[in-house]
Order: C-alpha cells, then sequence, then structure tokens
C-alpha cells in the first residue's frame, strides 16, 4: 500500500508539473490563471478537509495521551529522565528549524502576492500581541466556540485540563477514557481518509503553481528541500555527537546497527513500519528489553524530532514566501505551540500538515501557503521519518546509559 501510494504521488507531482509548465508556456496569461483558479476547486477542498479535522483529532489524542502519563509517571525515575530527554530534544530540533530556515531564506524573493480572502487578516496586528492579549486569550470563554474556530491553544488548554482530570480520578472514569480513546481512532481513520486524497491535491496545487508562477518555481523548491535536508542533516550530527558524548564511542556501533530500520523509515516515509526492527536493533546492542519497551513506544508519541523541524521550517518558509515577518515573540509563541500540539499528533498520517494548518490558522497566515509545501511533502516526509528514528532510538540509549541499563552482548548472543 505504501508503494502504490507512494507511486501515486510521484506521478502526480510529475504530471502536475508538466501540466503546469504547458500551460505557462503555451496558453495565455488569462487561461493559465483561469484554469488554475479551476484547479484551486481541488485544493481549497482539500484544505477544508485538513481543517475539518483539526480540533476533534489535537482534543482527542491529547486527552488521551495526557490520561495515560501517570502510568509513565509511575515508574518514576526512568519516566522523569526520558521526559526530560525528549522535551530538550524537541526545543534543540525546534530551534534547528528555526535557525536553519532564517539562514537559508528559502522563500525569500519569490514575493507570492496574498490571496484576496487573506489580505487583510494575513499579517497579525502587532498593536494586539501583547503579554494580557495572549495570556487572556488561552483560556477559552467556550470550548465550542474554539473548536469551532480551530482556536488550537484554547483547545490545548482545555484538552489539558481534561486529560489531568481524568488521569487523577481513581478509576480513570474509564467510560469517558474509552470514548476518548474511541474518537481518536475514528479521527485517525477519518485522517488516513483524507491525506489518500493527497496525490490529487498534489496535483492540482504543483500544476496550478507551475502555470501562473512558471518553472522557475522548482527553484524554489529545490531551495527549500535542499535546505530542509541540511538542516536534517545537522541535527543528526547533533544527535549522534550527543549519544557518542553520554554513552561512549561503542553509540557508533548503535548509529550503524539502526542503518536498516532509518532506510526502511525513509523509504516507506513511515517511522512507525521501522518500529518492529527499530526495538530488534536496539535490544540487540545490549539496551535493556526494560528501558527499550518503554522508551521507544514512548518516544513515538512524544519525540518526533524530525517532524517538529520540519514544522517550524514549513511554517516559517510560507511566511517567507508571502512577504510576512513574524516578531521574535510570535515564533517564540510558534516555537512553544508546536511543542504541545506536536505531542497530541503521534501516530497521525502526514500529521505534520495538520500541525502546520493549524499555526498558519493561529497565526492568521494564508491558508493556501499550505499548498505551495504539500507537493514536495512527501519527499521531506523521508527524511523526518527516518530522523525520527534516529531520535528515539538516540534517546534509548542515554536513558539505558542513564540507568546503567546497556549489557555488552556476547559474541553468541549477538549471533
Amino acid at each position: 500500500m505504501n508503494r502504490l501510494f507512494t507511486g501515486f504521488v510521484v506521478a502526480a507531482m510529475i504530471l502536475g508539473v508538466a501540466v503546469g509548465w504547458a500551460l505557462n508556456q503555451y496558453a495565455s496569461p488569462d487561461q493559465a490563471r483561469a484554469v488554475a483558479d479551476n484547479l484551486s476547486i481541488v485544493t481549497d477542498v482539500f484544505l477544508r478537509l485538513i481543517k475539518m479535522i483539526i480540533a476533534p483529532l489535537v482534543f482527542t489524542t491529547l486527552v488521551a495521551g495526557i490520561a495515560h502519563m501517570e502510568d509513565a509517571a509511575t515508574i518514576g525515575r526512568v519516566g522523569v529522565k526520558t521526559m526530560g530527554w525528549f522535551i530538550s530534544a524537541s526545543v534543540v530540533s525546534l530551534l534547528i528549524g528555526l535557525f536553519m530556515v532564517h539562514l537559508l531564506q528559502p522563500g525569500a524573493g519569490l514575493s507570492i502576492p496574498l490571496p484576496d480572502a487573506g489580505k487583510a487578516a494575513s499579517a497579525v496586528d502587532m498593536s494586539k500581541f501583547t503579554a494580557r492579549a495572549f495570556i487572556t486569550h488561552l483560556v477559552p470563554a467556550s470550548i465550542v466556540q474554539a473548536m469551532a474556530d480551530n482556536e488550537i491553544l484554547q483547545i490545548v488548554v482545555f484538552a489539558v485540563f481534561v486529560g489531568t482530570a481524568v488521569s487523577a480520578i481513581d478509576n480513570r472514569a474509564p467510560a469517558v477514557l474509552a470514548l476518548v480513546e474511541q474518537v481518536a481512532a475514528i479521527m485517525l481513520k477519518v485522517t488516513g481518509y483524507v491525506m489518500r486524497t493527497a496525490p490529487l491535491a498534489i496535483f492540482a496545487a504543483l500544476a496550478s503553481t507551475v502555470a501562473t508562477q512558471g518553472i522557475s518555481i522548482l527553484l524554489t523548491y529545490a531551495k527549500f528541500v535542499g535546505g530542509f535536508y541540511v538542516s536534517l542533516a545537522l541535527l543528526w550530527a547533533l544527535l549522534v555527537a550527543a549519544v557518542v558524548l553520554i554513552v561512549g564511542p561503542r553509540a557508533l556501533k548503535l548509529m550503524a546497527a539502526i542503518r536498516a530500520p532509518a532506510l526502511l523509515a525513509f523509504s516507506t516515509a513511515s517511522s512507525e513500519a521501522a518500529y518492529p526492527r527499530t526495538l530488534e536493533e536496539l535490544e540487540r546492542w545490549g539496551i535493556s528489553k526494560r528501558v527499550a519497551s518503554f522508551v521507544l513506544p514512548l518516544g513515538y508519541s512524544f519525540n518526533l524530532d524530525g517532524s517538529m523541524m520540519y514544522c517550524t521550517f514549513a511554517t516559517l518558509f510560507i511566511a517567507q514566501v508571502y512577504g510576512i515577518h513574524l516578531s521574535i515573540g510570535e515564533q517564540i509563541t510558534m516555537l512553544l505551540l508546536l511543542m504541545v500540539t506536536s505531542k497530541g499528533m503521534a501516530g497521525v498520517p502526514r500529521a505534520a500538515l495538520v500541525v502546520i494548518a493549524a499555526t498558519l490558522t493561529y497565526f492568521h497566515l494564508p491558508d493556501a501557503g499550505l499548498l505551495l509545501i504539500i507537493g514536495v511533502d512527501h519527499l521531506l516526509d523521508m527524511g523526518r521519518s527516518a530522523t525520527n528514528v534516529v531520535g528515539n532510538s538516540v534517546a534509548a540509549a542515554v536513558v539505558a546509559r542513564w540507568e546503567k541499563q546497556i549489557e555488552i552482548p556476547t559474541e553468541a548472543a549477538a549471533a
């Protein structure tokens, strides 16, 4: 299924560029714009489908995740050390994405005009962006209204309260928790259905963009994709340096051992597909089963380093394309927002697109910016999936070292 979907995505990319180039070369500018407007029907529907699932998905996944966090807390120091590493790695990933997108400026110079519907609201009104307004805006006056408007931070605050309350109840309100988990499972399935339409959206987005902007837009895409992979390389270097510093030179053998699962995640664009092989390689390298079986599943929920970096990189790329400047305060707020919302998106197909869509809505950036990245999202998903495998493997090794739960296997055991 993954290979078939990948084939559809690649075909949609190639066909979209070809159709867009033909329109740009052989049709008049008015005709090209007319075709692009008609193609926008597909992309507009896809955007609405994405926005449709944001509120229920964020709420249910966060409530379910927080309600079960008490299980990690009862494990004691292992849970604390694990979450401490996850938070630190998340901050580093987000900051690298922020730094690199400012350094490389992949979207600068394109200067795509703001969509007509968003010209008045695209740039945030800084006169209203005060500490008092921000803090009071965090708390929803009505959760129904917050969900209707996709006010992501208000949904997160409410979800934190509900999840904490559920975990604090002695029997964990099993009926409510079961209902939330079932709704979350349903929304994950709905998200999967929505993402199956991605090839159509990719074709329409690329065709309309190339038709109106010309083939030169591919240079911007090349800068975007290349810049992101350079950022991933920097993150990989830091992760490897950290694990060698904490665990020792033998950690380099771990990096060699997880090469196969990382390659599997890269080729399938799914870090979950590599989970069984990753767990096997961690235990074979010497990490105790107790630590590996605890850290790795938790990491797949709370330690998606590649995905978090992508959310920062892509959101600011969109802002650069439209010539919108976000202040330091807004960028810090964005990092905090992504820090929380990315934790609630574990296991969601194309989760980064959902998180980015929510971030664009919060900062009043044009929704159409999502269409600029969806055309190459699959290429980037491959890199961030492999990075998630590396990040979780490093986390397991570091926690095992802190807990003195690393055993060097004998030759016979390794065989």
